[in-house]
């Protein structure tokens, strides 16, 4: 049964949704995004609400209801608030720094590691040691996040390397006496 597909998407001021032929853009204040719907669903707008609509009641189709509503809804926070994630460097002699539009990593290899930024997403860097990503997309913005992460993973005995800030690190003991 799904819970999520059939909650109404409730439209902030200053934003305004067009829905033609399975196409559905938002605009609003920082920007517009553009998604195409699933032929299974259909999206029902009305008095400043998205509804999510499905015609038959099979499994698949249900799912798809659920999925389209958070995309929509993810659409809509996105371009009234804008999404936010932070990333820190943990390491002697990790570091971060912007140059132009592509920041420049030292995680520990032979050679620092130019990592391009990709359109629609800015970043910060603080200290030396924090990366703040932020855009409208919360698809872009997530999965910038986790290719800068995968360049060089957290470790579990030191945690050296690049983790999300609100991740936890479990840690392993290292190594003991052979007595």
């Amino acid at each position: 049964m799904s819970r999520v597909g059939k909650k109404e998407i409730k439209l902030p001021e200053k934003t305004s949704v067009d829905y033609k032929n399975r196409t559905l853009v938002v605009k609003g204040e920082k920007g517009t995004l553009t998604r195409t719907i699933h032929p299974a669903v259909d999206l029902a707008i009305k008095d400043n609400t998205i509804s999510v609509t499905i015609e038959s009641e099979d499994r698949k189709t249900r799912s798809l209801q659920g999925l389209t509503r958070s995309l929509v809804a993810n659409m809509v926070d996105g371009v009234s608030k804008g999404f936010e994630r932070t990333l820190e460097i943990n390491g002697i002699g990790y570091r971060a720094e912007m140059k132009g539009k592509s920041i420049v990593l030292n995680l520990g290899y032979s050679h620092p590691i130019d990592f391009p930024l990709p359109d629609g997403i800015d970043a910060t860097v603080d200290k030396n040691n924090v990366i703040k990503l932020s855009g409208i997309d919360k698809e872009k913005v997530g999965q910038t996040a986790a290719s800068i992460r995968k360049l060089r993973k957290p470790e579990p005995y030191k945690g050296k390397g690049v983790k999300y800030a609100e991740e936890y690190i479990q840690r392993k003991a290292g190594k003991t006496g052979t007595k």
